[in-house]
């Protein structure tokens, strides 16, 4: 799959909450660094993120995109 965006990130899954609507997922980058992007309960379950997980990171605009690959 292409993606319009440029700057791509390898992290990892550390937590993963969520309700009924939406999610709250947070990951581990290389660096001191943490990221996080909210997603639909919906795309969560579709993609089967949980922690550990291993994902990229597209980063455009002010969207972080986790793809499992």
């Amino acid at each position: 799959m292409n993606y319009g965006a440029r700057n791509k990130i390898t992290a990892k899954v550390s937590s993963v909450k969520s309700d009924d609507i939406m999610s709250l997922v947070k990951f581990t980058v290389d660096g001191p660094a943490e990221m996080a992007s909210v997603l639909t309960t919906e795309s969560l379950q579709e993609m089967g993120l949980k922690a550990g997980d291993k994902v990229e990171l597209i980063i455009k605009a002010i969207n972080v995109l986790p793809v499992k690959p």
